[in-house]
């Protein structure tokens, strides 16, 4: 049986495949899950991805299954107890981010209905079907993460730089930055109701 053709960075990594395959680039609307990956680009901040993911399990125990409501209610013990384990990424700036970041998140809930409206309401709806070539094509930010990052950042978000913010449009799938080549590009385009020429 042929290997499928997939973007190059995820490499022969079964976690990275897995990720690649099955998760990166795939339309999120549920609102567990958007919380989470804005948890986890936080964490990623300056680390390889791949940190991340290894360590995505000890972050959903410690941050209760990404439940927002509760991550909001944190109090200093919870941030301490939090800071000494070491299971993740035990930076003070990033927790307290999360934290601050799922007060945020509810704000934002409470005037749009959901994160994913206010999300999504950036593209129309429609995710941005990008048909890059080579990974080098692949950008840091485009204008979109400048517009959504300087939206969060006004709402009071912490740590959501353009950079994040492009990696956090990429993983939930409001762009499309699989490469022309790689199968999962053809398997979204016409996911999202359109065909390839």
């Amino acid at each position: 049986m042929k290997e499928k053709t997939r973007c190059p960075w995820p490499v022969n990594d079964p976690l990275y495949v897995e990720y690649h395959d099955r998760e990166w680039g795939t339309p999120v609307h549920d609102e567990r899950k958007h919380f989470e990956f804005l948890v986890l680009e936080t964490m990623q901040a300056g680390l390889s991805w791949h940190i991340i993911l290894k360590k995505r399990e000890n972050f959903r125990q410690a941050f209760d299954g990404f439940d927002p409501r509760r991550v909001a209610h944190y109090d200093e013990r919870k941030i301490q107890s939090l800071l000494k384990d070491p299971g993740i990424i035990r930076n003070r700036l990033k927790i307290r981010a999360t934290v601050n970041n799922a007060k945020r998140f509810l704000e934002v809930q409470k005037e749009f209905g959901t994160f994913d409206a206010y999300l999504w309401g950036f593209v129309n709806g429609k995710t941005v079907q990008n048909r890059r070539r080579r990974l080098k094509d692949l950008p840091a930010r485009t204008p979109l993460s400048d517009r959504v990052s300087r939206d969060l950042k006004k709402r009071g978000f912490r740590f959501t730089g353009t950079t994040v913010i492009y990696a956090h449009l990429q993983a939930v799938g409001v762009v499309n930055d699989h490469l022309v080549t790689c199968f999962r590009h053809r398997e979204l385009y016409h996911a999202s109701g359109r065909s390839l020429k």
